[in-house]
């Protein structure tokens, strides 16, 4: 009675568990010649087949053609000879969706044993894959134009390690004048721009084609097995026809586009031990070259040449240097002095951000200011000029030096930070430095967004800081701001100056007529011979600066400079 009583329990645990599998799991069993034999309710269920449809048929009823033979070969040698396998599985149901299923079968051997059965235990995991699939898609592409992104990039220059050899053409592409666009009509314009943008590239690549969202308005073309000059140049060409036919955006509105596109082209072998950096190499080439191609004019491209590869070297050099320069105290100061050319007397000074690297030697302000603001340090090292340039007027004027303003150049990324003007009162209090002794230079550039810049300017001149226009009448085409603006200084160019034949002096007349009749202070830049400075004397231009009458130089001998041309020394 006991034995009967606990064969009747154990077989209703059995049963209960057959209860609890069928319900929680989908469930097959498969003879050993792959027959479906028993199909629960939930495998019907999920692959839209009847009981009857599923029984006596092969799994090869539900295989959605997703996974390749040597896929299910693998499986079939594992659980042929006996042993567990799992993984996830692809199917095909009756009405044509996919679905997922994460898979266990688990072999029934003989006494031989050789398996006389397989039980398949599946659980659906469709959504999991949904959500896998949006999460890669957050991950590795762009949201805008649905282009890949940099992480794609990266991925697939991990998978160059498994192709023995690829040749391939980087391209560069920027988006001229893309800023304008935005500021002009909006975000949400240029965003509807960037996207039609992609679709038109995307049509003109091959599948094999990679291309990238680099970030903004910059895109990175990959053409596969393309190192030929004349292959590239028939893409780009076709990239550019495309491109320049107007794009249809918001509100029917109809906005035109140019671009400019940088080429490098190289090798890839899987034996090289650093391909990641190889392809950086080649994207950096590219870039070099696509800003070679801004200098023409729009819907220009430029191949990468040893020289612009010298330069990539250059700026790799200045780069690892230029990070910690200001940690090392390797920047410095220089004062040029400002002549009034009425009275003959130095009435200020500039300072100027000199840069000498232990490793590169002195290193043109030409070439690491722009690259400051492209690794977003200008901010900060601007902010430590401020300060340097207001303790050593504080100084000056202390000492009787009477100066009567000091400028300092100001990156329009600097001016536009939304803390400048804090951080400029704070650093003329730590000073104690009446602020009427500064003055802020600004390029054209940095006002072109009107409404913007007004707020700063107008800040500025309620703190009493003079504001100058530096390198007049090179920038920005429209003068209206001359008389909108609060500006109380116009730098003349010395492009301007350096060339005074007929139309130089011209342009020179006009720049000073303007000033004098709008009230603003007029400075010639780069004077260097005494006929230059007699022709602006004669113009009644106002304040002149150059190397006729000194290079900048450090604050000791421009204090010295000044007790010289007091004593007559230096004077006209």
């Amino acid at each position: 009675m006991n034995y009967i009583k606990q064969l009747g329990e154990a077989q209703k645990k059995l049963r209960d568990l057959e209860i609890a599998l069928n319900e929680s799991s989908i469930v097959a069993i498969t003879d050993n010649k792959g027959v479906i034999r028993f199909a629960n309710k939930k495998f019907c269920e999920i692959s839209k087949y009847s009981k009857e449809e599923l029984e006596g048929s092969k799994h090869s009823i539900i295989n959605s053609g997703y996974h390749d033979k040597s896929f299910f070969k693998d499986m079939w040698r594992t659980i042929g000879t006996g042993h567990v396998w799992k993984g996830e599985i692809k199917n095909k149901a009756k009405d044509g969706s996919y679905y997922w299923v994460d898979t266990t079968i688990v072999p029934f051997l003989k006494d031989n044993g050789k398996p006389y059965q397989y039980i398949a235990i599946r659980h659906d995991i469709t959504s999991l894959k949904v959500y896998e699939k949006n999460i890669e898609v957050m991950a590795f592409y762009d949201p805008l134009t649905t282009l890949p992104n940099r992480n794609m990039l990266k991925k697939w220059v991990g998978n160059l390690k498994n192709v023995k050899t690829k040749n391939m053409a980087v391209l560069f592409l920027d988006i001229d004048r893309f800023k304008s666009i935005n500021d002009k009509y909006g975000h949400n314009i240029g965003d509807s721009l960037l996207e039609k943008f992609a679709n038109r590239i995307k049509k003109c690549l091959r599948e094999d084609d990679l291309i990238v969202r680099q970030g903004g308005d910059e895109f990175i073309i990959i053409l596969d097995n393309v190192m030929v000059k004349e292959n590239v140049i028939v893409v780009i060409e076709k990239l550019i026809d495309n491109i320049s036919a107007p794009f249809l955006v918001f509100e029917k509105k109809q906005i035109g586009v140019s671009v400019s596109i940088g080429i490098s082209l190289g090798r890839i072998d899987s034996e090289q031990t650093n391909i990641d950096g190889l392809v950086d190499t080649l994207i950096k080439q590219a870039d070099i070259a696509m800003y070679h191609a801004k200098k023409q004019i729009g819907n220009s491209y430029c191949f990468n040449t040893p020289n612009q590869n010298n330069e990539l070297e250059r700026y790799y050099k200045i780069e690892n240097e230029l990070r910690n320069a200001l940690r090392n105290n390797q920047f410095h100061i220089v004062y040029q002095p400002i002549i009034n050319l009425t009275h003959n007397t130095i009435s200020a000074a500039e300072a100027l951000l000199r840069w000498e690297s232990p490793i590169l030697g002195h290193v043109p302000p030409s070439e690491f200011i722009p690259l400051l603001e492209e690794f977003d340090l200008i901010t900060e090292i601007g902010n430590w000029v401020l300060q340097k340039v207001c303790c050593q007027m504080k100084s000056w004027l202390i000492q009787g030096i009477k100066l009567k303003r000091i400028c300092v150049n100001v990156s329009p990324i600097q001016f536009k930070d939304t803390s400048f003007v804090k951080n400029l009162e704070k650093i003329l209090d730590e000073a104690r430095l009446d602020p009427a002794y500064l003055e802020i230079e600004i390029t054209e550039g940095t006002i072109l967004d009107m409404k913007e810049s007004e707020k700063i300017l107008r800040d500025l001149k309620s703190h009493k800081i003079g504001i100058s226009i530096d390198d007049f009448g090179t920038g920005y085409s429209s003068l209206s701001y001359l008389k909108q603006l609060p500006i109380d200084t116009l730098k003349i160019d010395k492009s301007f100056i350096k060339e005074l034949d007929l139309d130089g002096k011209v342009i020179v007349n006009t720049i000073i007529s303007m000033g004098e009749h709008l009230n603003h202070r007029v400075i010639a830049e780069g004077i260097e011979t005494k006929e230059q400075l007699d022709y602006l004397k004669q113009q009644n231009c106002h304040e002149g600066q150059g190397f006729y009458w000194s290079k900048p130089i450090n604050a000791d001998r421009f204090q010295k400079y000044i007790e010289d041309f007091k004593t007559m020394k230096l004077k006209i």
